[in-house]
């Protein structure tokens, strides 16, 4: 009977002692805490790429159209083939042209001709006159008849001329460094001066203009980080541009701004813009599209990482810190994503204290040690908007 009273104290006391131990493990867990970096909010200048559609179009699209009516000959090029100035596009029939030209070179034998007898007239008169054996009356009549042979001469020769042109016009050729268009007509067409279609387009693309818009919004933006009181002042003070291509590269040669519209567009509130890229390689042709890119400075600016917010019900939240190490959420609102940044535009203050990464193992209240990681730094950075 003695032993079960000193067994059952023996429980009794392993009791106590486990209840103590497992309040003591509590009490210490409660005290630690888990290490998790922190950055500070800081202000910096950013510089954001925005994109805007554009069009482009060769430096020169030239539509090549006949000046005289007739059928095509011959077609010398193809469609997408690179010609240079002077060369031979297209033959239309000539040999109705060249009837006038002879016609119209007999014309002038037959002014010519016309002129000699006129002036051996004269000459044959003015010496009867000085004799004054015949009236001086005579004399002037020869003269006139003269002078209008010599009007018809000079008639027939202007009208070679016309028919020797109208003769050349014929062969159609490239005014200018290009790569062909669509060819719409086939040999054996009949063409003219008054068809809507022309025989082809040349675009000169050594160089290929850029169009694109800005709203008025974006416009006032971005002419306020500019120097200048003259258009001409402010493009001198943009910056050079970059062309994102159909494919998603970006296309090798950096642009400049040529050219801003002195007018908003009333249909869309927007403005126009032209940017010139070089096209050494004949990459760019016309009637491509891309997306420009054009630099926008922003000062003073705060900016988070994006891996340290997270979003609820359609809101954007990151965990502060407070003076005693523990976290609390803070809605904040942001601007558009900027590479694996966001522009904080309401919600935090220079100087706040935010966790920069593994929020899914934090919760409100959790008391954490802070462990400082270098803040990325952000002055002249380029952030790219995509």
């Amino acid at each position: 009977m003695k032993s079960n009273y000193i067994l059952t104290g023996i429980a009794i006391t392993l009791m106590g002692l486990a209840s103590c131990n497992k309040k003591l493990s509590q009490k210490q867990q409660a005290n630690e805490s888990t290490p998790v970096h922190v950055q500070l909010v800081e202000k910096a200048n950013v510089t954001i790429y925005n994109q805007y559609a554009a069009n482009i179009e060769g430096e020169q699209n030239i539509e090549i159209r006949p000046k005289v009516d007739g059928f095509i000959d011959k077609i010398y090029i193809d469609e997408g083939v690179e010609v240079k100035k002077g060369q031979l596009l297209f033959k239309l029939s000539s040999e109705p042209l060249k009837q006038k030209v002879n016609a119209a070179k007999a014309t002038i034998e037959v002014a010519k001709a016309q002129v000699a007898a006129a002036q051996v007239e004269v000459n044959k008169i003015a010496p009867l006159v000085q004799k004054k054996i015949i009236s001086t009356v005579l004399l002037e009549t020869a003269k006139s008849n003269l002078n209008a042979n010599e009007a018809q001469l000079l008639a027939a020769q202007a009208n070679y001329l016309n028919a020797k042109e109208n003769l050349e016009y014929t062969s159609i050729k490239s005014p200018v460094d290009g790569i062909v268009g669509s060819i719409p007509y086939r040999i054996g067409s009949l063409v003219g001066r008054t068809e809507a279609q022309p025989l082809t387009t040349v675009s000169s693309i050594s160089n290929v203009f850029a169009y694109f818009t800005l709203n008025e919004k974006q416009l006032l933006q971005f002419n306020r980080q500019l120097n200048g009181n003259s258009i001409a002042d402010k493009i001198k003070e943009l910056p050079a541009v970059e062309l994102i291509l159909a494919d998603g590269s970006t296309y090798a040669h950096k642009g400049r701004i040529e050219t801003i519209n002195g007018m908003v567009n009333p249909k869309t509130g927007s403005i126009s813009y032209r940017a010139i890229f070089p096209n050494p390689s004949n990459l760019l042709r016309s009637g491509i599209s891309g997306k420009i890119m054009l630099a926008v400075n922003k000062n003073d600016v705060l900016s988070v990482p994006q891996s340290a917010t997270y979003e609820l019900l359609g809101k954007k939240f990151v965990y502060l810190v407070s003076n005693d190490n523990k976290i609390y959420t803070k809605e904040i609102k942001i601007g558009e994503p900027v590479n694996q940044s966001f522009i904080v535009q309401d919600g935090l203050q220079e100087g706040d204290t935010f966790v920069s990464g593994g929020l899914m193992k934090l919760r409100e209240g959790m008391k954490i040690q802070p462990v400082n990681q270098k803040h990325l730094p952000h002055d002249n950075a380029a952030l790219s908007k995509k």
